[in-house]
């Protein structure tokens, strides 16, 4: 990217760290493989892409440095994370739970409330159907951003359902709005 009415398409892709090559990727899965990363998560960060407030600013259009840095990926994460990982035998599917919701409960204090499925623990639950496959969209989102990184190919695993305090509150085909039931949750250290 460089100078004025430059091609402003590779703004979509601005973030850090930076999409890697086909070698980093691999260091990176015999990472999570061999624990030296206990989450997988997303720094999701999504701006608009044409925008004069998002990826498309003027000042970005002279130097990608003044590009808002960041990348949709929350709703993503998960899906690509069992197509690539546990479909492909990369990691099992006890790493799968352990890399989005057990090592993160553990992380931030909040286990044995949160991250497991025990007498005593809150019972939130995602219902997750390892065979259901879906092609990622855009428009399939449900952010506005305009673009999505992960546009493509079937990706297998979908959530299927969600039950927080063991009441369902999302359901496939129907999706019920989540509805404040809770308190907070005590930090331990």
């Amino acid at each position: 990217m460089k100078g004025l009415n430059m091609d402003m398409s590779g703004s979509k892709y601005v973030c850090s760290p930076p999409p890697r090559d086909t070698d980093s990727q691999k260091a990176i899965w015999e990472g999570l493989k061999q624990g030296v990363f206990q989450t997988f998560s997303s720094d999701h960060c999504p701006f608009f892409y044409d925008s004069p407030r998002g990826k498309l600013n003027e000042k970005g259009r002279t130097s990608f440095k003044w590009v808002p840095n960041g990348l949709p990926g929350v709703e993503t994460r998960m899906p690509v994370l069992w197509s690539e990982g546990v479909a492909k035998g990369r990691i099992s599917m006890n790493e799968f739970v352990a890399l989005t919701s057990t090592n993160h409960a553990k992380l931030y204090g909040l286990y044995p409330q949160k991250g497991t499925i025990a007498v005593g623990s809150d019972a939130d639950i995602v219902l997750w159907d390892p065979n259901r496959k879906e092609t990622i969209r855009r428009l399939r989102r449900h952010r506005l951003a305009g673009h999505d990184h992960r546009q493509g190919p079937d990706r297998g695993g979908r959530r299927q359902g969600r039950r927080c305090h063991g009441r369902r509150v999302l359901h496939r085909p129907r999706q019920e709005p989540l509805r404040p039931a809770g308190g907070g949750v005590t930090r331990t250290a």
